[in-house]
């Protein structure tokens, strides 16, 4: 099995936004793209487990949240572009093997300015080590920076700040989070 061609996939987002750097930087076996509508197919799931709890949604879910995330779907045509999933693909299996997300925040402050913020940052176990999370991090900042954001942030375990120093994060601040608790629908004020 060979790699889909992009002509041949819906992607998220145009891949002329992901830095020809990165693609030099990969592995001659791996390529780097923008998500695909079916990259359920190519276990974009499976890749995400390594972060956290991931519940298969099925296809058809699958397809129309990915759908959702694409600035034509709203009855604004012109709205912009929030979120911007990459893949890193096997070129021999046609498997995703890596991922991340930097999705844009628009705010009132500086100037109506923008901030990327960077999520959900997974590389297959049997990938890891080969500097795949690196590639992933520099693709999400180019990108955030490419689409105007005046800063890239990103929220971290105490274990992984070294790794995210060497990508040129600095600690700053603090997270707090409140999940709802499960069953429940949060209050609306």
């Amino acid at each position: 099995m060979s790699s889909t061609p992009n002509s041949q996939l819906k992607l998220l987002f145009s891949p002329e936004l992901i830095p020809n750097a990165v693609k030099e930087a990969l592995p001659s076996d791996l390529y780097v793209r923008p998500l695909a509508r079916d990259d359920y197919n190519r276990g974009h799931l499976e890749v995400l487990k390594v972060l956290s709890v991931v519940t298969d949604p099925g296809l058809e879910s699958y397809q129309a949240h990915f759908d959702s995330m694409l600035p034509s779907s709203s009855a604004d045509p012109t709205k912009a572009q929030t979120y911007y999933v990459i893949s890193i693909v096997s070129k021999q299996t046609d498997k995703v093997v890596a991922t991340g997300t930097v999705f844009i925040e628009r705010k009132f402050l500086r100037g109506l300015g923008s901030v990327g913020h960077i999520e959900d940052i997974a590389v297959s176990k049997d990938m890891q080590g080969k500097k795949l999370g690196l590639r992933v991090i520099h693709t999400l900042i180019a990108i955030s920076e490419k689409v105007g954001c005046y800063k890239t942030i990103l929220n971290c375990s105490d274990e992984n700040i070294p790794f995210y120093e060497k990508c040129g994060f600095k600690k700053k601040e603090n997270e707090m989070a409140k999940y709802a608790s499960e069953g429940t629908t949060p209050n609306k004020l």
